[in-house]
């Protein structure tokens, strides 16, 4: 009889692959959800492929599976890609972003 045991390993191993798996969107592409808002408008609130904008050190993109990141947004466009293809820009004059778990928040109007 052959007995086949599974290491934790392999248990976080096939529970990663499986979170990445539902992380993906249109195309298999992996995704992040983008939410930028103010005290009193939400001005984008859905599941995308990337975001750039500008901090005191220059332009920068977050994609899906960053690092977590918090950062000083400069005056900028935002540029949002969407999963429908037609890039999403915000003019903002200053912000908050906050980048955990493929969940980016960007804070306006503090």
């Amino acid at each position: 009889m052959i007995e086949e045991k599974t290491s934790s390993g392999d248990a976080q191993a096939a529970g990663a692959a499986e979170s990445a798996a539902a992380a993906k969107g249109a195309g298999g592409k992996p995704t992040m959800h983008i939410k930028v808002y103010s005290p009193f408008r939400t001005y984008y609130d859905q599941d995308s492929y990337s975001i750039s904008g500008v901090n005191r050190t220059g332009p920068f993109d977050i994609l899906p599976h960053h690092h977590n990141f918090m950062s000083l947004l400069e005056a900028c466009e935002l540029t949002i890609r969407p999963l429908s293809g037609q890039d999403q820009r915000i003019r903002i004059s200053g912000g908050l972003m906050n980048v955990k778990a493929d969940k980016v928040t960007v804070f306006l109007d503090i």
